[in-house]
């Protein structure tokens, strides 16, 4: 029942085989999906190399550079997408960043620039990708972005993090009020702890998962497989009438008081 035949979908922040990213493209591509893939351009080219070669089994249509914190990039990915699709059906955004500062240490002791940096990317990126995905979705669509617990309630060594995240769980509702007229559809997936690039940056994190598999109603963590299934059915005409949701996909976790 689950079918994206026929969608353009544009899949952000795949960084390697362990991206929540890269399992929702490969759920959505399950599914019937066309997809482009955009990866962050560094000088020696090593992203695009190792993204390359992983989506690769999947067939994107188009592969492009996309560094949101470079507006001409924004923009030439957005009209990449017009010239070679003529419309978008699915955006996932699966984009956060904060360096060390930012996730550990006294949170009063993070820096103006740390902080700018982190909401930039991890927060105003969707609204930014929003503000282009709009008008190439004229035949409705749906936007997902991947947030946190962090976000809702505190986490140890997430700190800046938490901050971006609930910036970022708002942005979903007030997107969704304002693209809703336009039948596009803007959710959040709250994942539980996965063992990624991003995540091992934040400290403790194998303590974090051992802890969700102690505690959560299904007595174990999630997969990206199983967060990209939720994605590929917030994409689809199965969840036309969930928007300005955060789904938890984390074996129950959010639940439990203690």
């Amino acid at each position: 029942m689950l079918d994206l035949n026929g969608k353009n979908a544009l899949v952000t922040g795949i960084a390697n085989n362990r991206s929540i990213a890269w399992g929702i493209a490969q759920q959505l591509h399950k599914a019937g999906a066309n997809l482009g893939i955009t990866f962050l351009p560094d000088d020696k080219g090593r992203f695009e190399k190792k993204v390359r070669e992983l989506v690769e089994p999947l067939n994107p249509s188009i592969f492009v550079p996309c560094d949101v914190q470079n507006q001409e990039q924004i923009e030439a990915t957005f009209a990449t997408l017009a010239d070679q699709w003529g419309k978008l059906d699915i955006l996932i955004h699966c984009l956060a960043f904060a360096d060390k500062e930012g996730l550990t240490g006294d949170f009063s002791a993070i820096s103006r620039e740390a902080f700018q940096q982190s909401l930039e990317i991890s927060t105003y990126s969707l609204t930014r990708l929003a503000k282009y995905a709009k008008p190439l979705m004229t035949e409705g669509g749906s936007i997902v972005t991947l947030t946190y617990l962090g976000g809702v309630k505190v986490i140890p060594n997430y700190n800046l993090m938490g901050i971006a995240k609930a910036g970022l769980d708002m942005s979903v509702r007030y997107l969704a009020a304002e693209l809703g007229p336009h039948n596009i559809r803007v959710n959040g997936i709250s994942a539980g702890p996965i063992r990624t690039l991003a995540s091992s940056a934040v400290g403790g994190i194998l303590d974090m998962i051992h802890h969700v598999e102690k505690t959560a109603p299904l007595r174990r963590t999630v997969t990206q497989t199983e967060v990209g299934n939720t994605a590929a059915f917030l994409c689809s005409d199965l969840s036309s009438g969930i928007t300005g949701q955060i789904i938890y996909v984390d074996a129950g976790y959010e639940i439990m008081g203690m």
